[in-house]
C-alpha cells in the first residue's frame, strides 16, 4: 500500500515468488457482496468509486502494455515436419506477396528447342515427358469424376459429423451456463438471508460506538470534574492522599 500525507493511493498485492499461473490457489480472493451492497448505485459514491479506481491504476506500477509479462513465453514455431508450410509461414510473417501460380507452363505441352529438331533421342524424351503430364492429366480428370460423383455424399457426412460436435459443445456449454447460474443463485439467496443479520450486527456495532462514545464522553466529564476538585482541595491547603489512606476500605459510608 502507498500513502502520500497520510492517503491511501493504492492497495497492491505482493509479488509472487513462484508462477502465479501455476495454481488457482493463488487467485484473488473477492469478498464483495453484490446482491446486497446498493451502495454502488448511489451517483456520488459511483463517481467517488470511479474517481479512486482511475487514480489507482494512474499510480499502479502494472500498465496495460506489460500486463503479459508474468504470462510464459509463447512456444516457437519450428515446422521441422512441413517445411512448406515453415516458408510459407515466414512469407506471411514478412509480409511478402503470395507466388503465383504459372498454369500456362504447367498445360502447355513442351516441344524439343529448334537445335534438336531432328535428334530423336530428344524427340523421345519430351514424348515421355508429355505422356507423363498427359497421364497426370487423366489422373486428375478421374478424381475430379469420382469427387463429382462421391463428393457431395462425404460432404454431407462430414457436416454431419460437424453437427454433431457443434450439438455436443453447445450441450456442455449450456450445462456450464447452467452451473453458473446455479451458483448465483446460491450466492443471491446466501447473501439476501444472511443480510439481515449483517444489518442487525451493524446496527449493534453502530449502537456500541455510540455508547463508547458517551461513555469516553462521560469519563473526560468525570476527569475534568476531578482535576476541579483537586485544585480546590490544594487551594484550601488538603491533603486528599493523607485523607484517603486514613478511609478504611471496608468501612461502611
Amino acid at each position: 500500500m502507498a500513502t502520500n500525507n497520510g492517503d491511501v493511493l493504492m492497495l497492491e498485492a505482493a509479488p509472487e515468488a513462484t508462477k502465479p499461473w501455476a495454481s488457482a490457489a493463488n487467485a484473488e480472493v473477492i469478498d464483495a457482496l453484490p446482491y446486497i451492497d446498493d451502495d454502488y448505485g448511489n451517483p456520488l459514491i459511483k463517481s467517488e468509486v470511479d474517481r479512486l479506481v482511475e487514480e489507482e491504476m494512474r499510480r499502479s506500477s502494472r500498465k496495460p502494455a506489460d500486463f503479459l509479462k508474468d504470462l510464459p513465453p509463447l512456444p516457437k514455431f519450428d515446422f521441422e515436419n512441413c517445411p512448406v508450410l515453415g516458408k510459407e509461414y515466414e512469407r506471411v510473417r514478412a509480409g511478402k506477396p503470395p507466388v503465383r501460380i504459372d498454369f500456362e507452363s504447367r498445360y502447355k505441352l513442351e516441344l524439343p528447342p529448334a537445335s534438336k529438331k531432328n535428334d530423336d533421342a530428344a524427340w523421345k524424351q519430351y514424348l515421355q515427358k508429355n505422356q507423363r503430364s498427359l497421364q497426370q492429366k487423366i489422373i486428375e480428370l478421374e478424381n475430379l469424376e469420382m469427387m463429382s460423383k462421391h463428393g457431395p455424399e462425404l460432404w454431407r457426412q462430414n457436416n454431419h459429423r460437424l453437427e454433431v460436435f457443434l450439438t455436443r459443445m453447445q450441450k456442455l456449454a449450456q450445462e456450464q451456463n447452467e452451473e453458473i447460474e446455479k451458483v448465483n443463485r446460491e450466492r443471491k439467496y446466501h447473501q439476501q438471508t444472511t443480510a439481515y443479520e449483517l444489518n442487525a450486527l451493524s446496527q449493534e456495532w453502530r449502537q456500541l460506538c455510540v455508547k463508547n462514545m458517551e461513555i469516553q464522553s462521560a469519563c473526560a466529564v468525570l476527569e475534568t470534574h476531578i482535576d476541579s476538585l483537586k485544585r480546590e482541595a490544594a487551594e484550601r491547603g488538603w491533603n486528599l492522599e493523607e485523607k484517603l489512606e486514613s478511609i478504611n476500605p471496608l468501612q461502611p459510608q
